[in-house]
Order: C-alpha cells, then sequence, then structure tokens
C-alpha cells in the first residue's frame, strides 16, 4: 500500500527526531494542522466512541477515495489523529481495511509510546472510518 506525499512527509519527519522529546513536540505539529471541523460537525452523530478523549470524525467520499476530517480536545490525540488521517488519505475502502495501524506508528517510531488506551482510541477511530467507508 503506497503512502501519500503528506504520510511521506510526516515519516520523513519522524525518522530525523531524536528520542520521545522531539517526537512529542512534532505530535503537537502535525496535531495544529488539521483542517478545523465547523461548530456543526462536532455532533454526537459525529463522536468516535470508545476514546477516553473527545474525538470527532466526518467522512467524504471523491472519486471512490476518502477523505477524512477529525477533531479532539486533548493535544496528544489530535497529532496522533493527524497521522492517522494522513495514511488514510485517498485510501479505497478496500485499502482501508487492511491498513495495519500499530506498523504505521512503529515507522514513526511511536508505537512504544501508545498507551494500551491510546491505542484502542485510535483503533476506535480506524473502526469508524471502516464502518463510515462502508456505509456510503
Amino acid at each position: 500500500m503506497s503512502l501519500s506525499a503528506s504520510a511521506r512527509d510526516a515519516l520523513a519527519s519522524f525518522e530525523q527526531a531524536a528520542g520521545w522529546e522531539q517526537r512529542a513536540r512534532l505530535l503537537m505539529q502535525w496535531g495544529e494542522r488539521l483542517e478545523p471541523l465547523e461548530d456543526g460537525q462536532k455532533s454526537e452523530a459525529n463522536r468516535v466512541h470508545g476514546c477516553e478523549s473527545q474525538v470527532w470524525l466526518v467522512a467524504e467520499q471523491h472519486d471512490g477515495q476518502w477523505r477524512f476530517k477529525g477533531a479532539s480536545d486533548a493535544r496528544i490525540i489530535r497529532g496522533l489523529l493527524a497521522l492517522l488521517l494522513i495514511r488514510v488519505e485517498g485510501l479505497s475502502s478496500a485499502e482501508l481495511a487492511q491498513l495495519d495501524l500499530p506498523g504505521w506508528f512503529n515507522q514513526l517510531g511511536l508505537g512504544r509510546q501508545l498507551s494500551p488506551s491510546r491505542s484502542n482510541g485510535l483503533n476506535a477511530v480506524l473502526q469508524r472510518m471502516a464502518q463510515l467507508a462502508a456505509g456510503a
């Protein structure tokens, strides 16, 4: 499964980070790049259940490819969400279902920093993406 240009950029910047502190800073910076959701999109219908933090997810399909937007009230989660969103950018429903989420975060050097609750939350986001894609 090929990486989008922005996913390759993320991978390159995280590969250059020396240690957890630099990665944490990068994570916050990526989180700040998230396209903001409109107030109406932060609704209960768009909320991802299974996350300790508040997370909202909106999906649009263009020419068979998925584009997701998301938001969170937690800075670290916003960063992780941003990295997840760029990883799934432009994937088809079939590719989305095949995504190796732990593998992606391990490539970024973030796998060991994901607590079980964060991993569960990210998996909940990925499952919600798959549900939205399957329901289209």
